[in-house]
């Protein structure tokens, strides 16, 4: 049977009904579908085309997406006047990118799959849908409806230089969307168009981690955990050999029989013997795939619970590191792709949107103190923030003697504070020359 009817069943030349899947999971919509032409040029050995679904299966590909997804997803994400920084209440979008984005997710929800999307596929692609606004005459978006990437085609078209989106949904026929009407969320990206999946920049080694696990599944249901060899004097009968074959494989195969004693008849002996060889490579072959994994997706390796860490002191240090390097790069992703899509011209020297990371690089509570109190003056620092805006990222509400820039614990004379502090004299009556001549 040949390739084509290998995957789609049948004739080579009938397009298949449905959505059809190779042996390793990935599903292709036609004959036509890119992803198939590239499964024909790069091979069907399971390498280069490993499903998300089944790399989704492994401990390390997991834990380094939604350390991501999470962390994008239950971030504040504000729409900020670009001159005041403040937050852009009135603004339609505003709740929509920190509360509500559509009918049926909230912004976790959105922002989560969103941002999963893109790291495993490549691209996360939502429609962005507008109603007219009778007052200011101004289209302004109402909602935002994720599509599955699997399903739409980004192209270029290099006559006019526009890009326009080819959806095909599940039933009826392709719709295609100009770019204005399309919110797309790509990392890396080699043509400018498609984002790069990092599961499939990292399908080798997944591969091998996902065979690694499927050996020491295959160990602990079908080898012996005795640690040892079986050794006679002489030679057993045909009769006698079954039946210890047999007791054998019954009492002390696969993992519920860990750790029980033999019982041996005849001349029979047990010689325990210890880990072999193959057994160190095999471990060390699964921590060398964590670490292959976690330099993809950027995650530091304790935050894969792989390294023994100083928790105590090093935790601050990893996640300032897990901001800087794997999330800030998604971040600019982020903001630069609300700017582009879903503001109008006039209002992208007006209004920019801005994660805040400040809660995942928050130290311990004595730093967050020495910090903030010089941040207000103490210590003869020149203040920098006022009480409210501590208060504001402490989660306090706001306090009406909050707004001064100045130190809370000085006085306007440089001197302690008093609860009702005296005014400053007043500078004495100039004499005039009149007088002096008198």
């Amino acid at each position: 049977m040949g390739l084509i009817q290998r995957i789609f069943g049948g004739q080579a030349a009938a397009a298949p009904a449905r959505p059809r899947a190779d042996a390793t999971g990935v599903q292709y919509l036609g004959l036509d579908d890119p992803r198939f032409l590239e499964m024909i040029r790069e091979g069907v050995d399971g390498s280069s085309n490993i499903s998300v679904e089944r790399a989704m299966k492994n401990p390390a590909v997991f834990r380094s997406v939604m350390l991501i997804t999470s962390a994008i997803g239950m971030l504040p994400l504000h729409l900020k006047f670009d001159e005041t920084k403040e937050n852009a209440k009135e603004h339609p979008l505003f709740n929509l990118l920190h509360r509500q984005p559509n009918d049926f997710q909230s912004a976790f929800d959105f922002r989560s799959l969103m941002q999963l999307r893109a790291l495993t596929k490549g691209n996360g692609y939502a429609l962005i849908v507008r109603s007219r606004d009778f007052r200011t005459r101004k289209d302004r978006v109402i909602r935002l409806v994720p599509l599955n990437p699997d399903r739409v085609t980004p192209k270029l078209d290099e006559t006019t230089w526009q890009v326009v989106y080819e959806y095909q949904p599940s039933s009826g026929g392709k719709r295609i969307y100009p770019a204005s009407d399309i919110f797309h969320l790509r990392g890396p990206t080699l043509d400018g168009l498609n984002g790069i999946s990092l599961v499939k920049q990292a399908a080798e080694a997944i591969r091998i981690a996902l065979l690694a696990e499927i050996a020491v599944k295959n160990l602990f249901t079908k080898g012996s955990f005795v640690g040892g060899v079986l050794k006679t004097k002489g030679e057993l009968s045909p009769e006698a050999f079954d039946r210890l074959k047999t007791s054998w494989n019954e009492d002390h195969s696969g993992a519920e029989n860990t750790g029980t004693t033999p019982l041996l008849e005849g001349d029979t002996d047990y010689v325990a013997i210890g880990a072999t060889a193959k057994d160190s490579q095999s471990n060390e072959t699964r921590a060398r795939q964590v670490e292959e994994i976690a330099r993809v997706f950027g995650i530091p390796r304790p935050l894969l619970m792989v390294d023994e860490t100083s928790w105590g002191s090093g935790i601050d240090a990893l996640g300032q590191f897990f901001v800087r390097y794997a999330l800030n790069p998604w971040f600019e992703a982020w903001q630069q792709a609300i700017k582009r899509s879903l503001l109008n011209e006039d209002e992208k020297d007006v209004y920019s949107a801005k994660f805040n990371a400040g809660a995942l690089i928050r130290g311990s509570m004595k730093d967050q103190g020495e910090f903030f109190a010089k941040a207000m003056g103490a210590g003869g620092h020149r203040p920098w923030m006022t009480a409210n805006e501590v208060r504001d990222l402490q989660d306090m509400p706001s306090h009406p003697d909050g707004e001064g820039l100045d130190n809370p614990m000085m006085g306007h004379n440089g001197g302690p504070a008093l609860e009702d502090e005296p005014p400053a004299p007043k500078p004495a009556p100039k004499k005039d020359d009149d007088d002096d001549d008198e």
